[in-house]
């Protein structure tokens, strides 16, 4: 057990880092005055949480990093805890950002857009809905009611002719039809009420204007008014339930549940409901409850996010470098409020009633979470990657490593490795003991479980490169091999180290699938990043068939371009651009290039390259 020594500690503000006996980073947190923070982690074991006591008996070691202020401590708190996920930290495995309604005000037509990020551009956003199906279709009933423009600002300004939304009544046309600015602009505020949820204002003004029309014996507009007062109000009638005062604040509460603590979120926009969250950690009652919220709020209104003034808490957090960073996010002030009234109170219990019913309706637990008892772990393994091995006939091989944390795919983390000394041989063990002297360079994070795409014979492989390494216990093995079909499903096995026969798994288990879902993942990020290296390698090959190009000409056209479309399709004065390429070079050039353009009769490879696109990983 670490032995706290509290001279070694400054109190000065900053973040401190717990490391376990294999130094892996198991918790990260910030402090106003580091030695006074850690001290009491170090205190009679009765005075701590059933989490810290289990925590600090694993630490073995604490790194501190010291900051000017309580706030840079929150910020650098925060990125360390996304990009190590320490195990003892509040981590959210769904921090993506919800569809937002985007209206560009600024211009003389605006169009309203769904996005998921705030860019303080003048633009007004509404939101945000946790549902992006929900969103989407009210996106297409407002289009219903109002008949904005929508297409995108290029197309906007090169139109000839109306699109088909003008034939069906659904847009204005101002793209080619002369539409008073001011008339698109009174839509425009009737769409923002609308969003906005003052659904009494623009009703009153629906009305105003149909009475105003029927007055000047206009009755084609009046019954046009009456037809869009009449859907608005069977829109909104549909919409979630009026609370008093009309405020736009996100409310969070906390509950006990036998899966362990849950957190619900509601999103109110005007006193009325429009989303809600919820968010499990299995092993933590409510007496973390404190630490849970301080760590969920930054997480969750990060950068991008759309940030309302009030927050309703269940009580009160006194944290100015919190509420600061939260301002600055918003781009005004965060108010962090405790309940006050009835109000607030009932909307509390809504938030907990929205948790435990979202928690209801979601699916099985996460099967990454059940793969310690089913492969015989020794821990649940947090961090898993996947390894296959690629090639053509011995020819480019390469190792595809995929990355999975908290049972989701971690895209950026991915990795493909170039075996040189595997070159030609097409030996798949050879080429795995290979990737793991590779992977041991590259250093942590390093995974608790690396899954093999294989079977005993690629397991034992790179279990003897772990040993003649020294390295047996830094992470666990397993291999999956196929093994034919039952009941329409793929009866894959899965073996482990010191095991003769795979483990018992049963087709179509959640391990399994989720297994499979690993190893297919792997499989088709190396393939296809395989493909691309044969594909440019191909077209490499047709350039410096051309006259005139050679290596350093072909060079200077990939680093230039990327892509053999880009090349085609190049004018030749930005040929002429490149160093050593003259004008009348530039000619000859864009003429030969144009003949290796995708679909040509000398361009299979670049047509393949188009074909295949970006490959999707994971």
């Amino acid at each position: 057990m670490f032995s706290f020594e509290p001279a070694r500690f400054p109190p000065a503000p900053g973040v401190y880092l717990m490391k376990d006996g294999q130094g892996r980073i198991i918790y990260v947190g910030k402090a106003k005055s580091l030695r006074a923070r850690l001290a009491s982690y170090f205190v009679a074991p009765e005075r701590l949480t059933p989490k810290t006591r289990i925590m600090t008996v694993k630490i073995a070691s604490i790194d501190i990093l010291r900051t000017t202020t309580e706030k840079e401590a929150l910020l650098l708190e925060e990125s360390l805890i996304k990009k190590h996920r320490p195990r003892y930290n509040i981590v959210l495995r769904d921090d993506k950002k919800y569809i937002l309604y985007k209206l560009d005000a600024a211009a003389d037509y605006p169009r309203l857009t769904t996005t998921r990020t705030l860019v303080r551009d003048g633009s007004l956003y509404f939101g945000p809905f946790t549902s992006a199906f929900a969103a989407r279709e009210t996106w297409r009933a407002i289009h219903r009611l109002f008949p904005l423009r929508r297409c995108k600002d290029a197309a906007f300004r090169k139109r000839q002719r109306p699109c088909l939304y003008f034939d069906m009544g659904r847009c204005l046309a101002p793209c080619v039809r002369p539409v008073p600015v001011e008339e698109y602009r009174r839509m425009v505020r009737q769409v923002e009420l609308f969003l906005s949820g003052r659904a009494g204002e623009l009703t009153a003004q629906l009305e105003e204007a149909m009475h105003q029309a029927a007055d000047k014996l206009e009755f084609e507009r009046a019954a046009g008014y009456r037809d869009l007062l009449g859907a608005v109000r069977q829109t909104l009638e549909r919409q979630a339930a009026v609370l008093p005062g009309g405020t736009d604040q996100d409310v969070l509460a906390l509950v006990q549940t036998p899966a362990g603590l849950a957190l619900g979120l509601i999103f109110v926009r005007q006193g009325r409901v429009i989303g809600r969250k919820a968010f499990t950690w299995p092993g933590l009652d409510l007496s973390e409850g404190p630490e849970v919220v301080v760590s969920f709020l930054p997480q969750f209104y990060g950068p991008g996010r759309l940030i309302p003034p009030r927050i309703l808490l269940p009580w009160p957090v006194k944290d100015a470098a919190l509420a600061e960073v939260l301002g600055e996010r918003r781009g005004g002030k965060v108010h962090l409020a405790a309940p006050r009234d009835a109000t607030d109170k009932k909307l509390l219990e809504l938030a907990r009633e929205n948790a435990l019913a979202e928690i209801a309706e979601a699916v099985t637990p996460d099967p990454a979470c059940r793969l310690k008892a089913a492969l015989h772990l020794g821990r649940e393994p947090a961090r898993i990657e996947c390894v296959d091995i690629s090639h053509l006939a011995g020819q480019e091989m390469r190792a595809g490593q995929v990355v999975f944390e908290a049972g989701e795919p971690k895209a950026e983390d991915y990795r493909v490795y170039a075996l040189p000394r595997s070159e030609g041989t097409g030996d798949d063990y050879r080429a795995l003991a290979e990737w793991l002297e590779r992977r041991l360079e590259s250093g942590p994070p390093w995974p608790d479980l690396v899954l093999i795409d294989g079977g005993r014979g690629q397991l034992a492989a790179v279990a003897e490169a772990m040993r003649r390494a020294g390295q047996e216990a830094l992470f666990e093995l397993a291999a999956i091999a196929k093994a034919g079909r039952a009941k329409g499903e793929l009866n894959d096995q899965i073996f482990r180290p010191g095991r003769k026969n795979p483990l018992p798994l049963p087709p179509g288990s959640p391990e399994l699938l989720f297994l499979q879902r690993l190893r297919d993942a792997a499989h088709r990020f190396v393939l296809g990043r395989q493909r691309r290296v044969r594909n440019r390698q191909a077209i490499q090959s047709e350039l410096l068939s051309l006259d005139g190009v050679g290596p350093r000409t072909a060079r200077l056209l990939w680093e230039r371009f990327g892509s053999l479309a880009a090349m085609a399709t190049a004018g030749e004065a930005e040929l002429a651009a490149l160093p050593g390429v003259g004008a009348r070079r530039a000619a000859r050039l864009a003429a030969a290039l144009a003949r290796l353009a995708p679909g040509s009769a000398r361009g299979p490879a670049a047509s393949a390259e188009a074909a295949e696109g970006p490959q999707a990983e994971g």
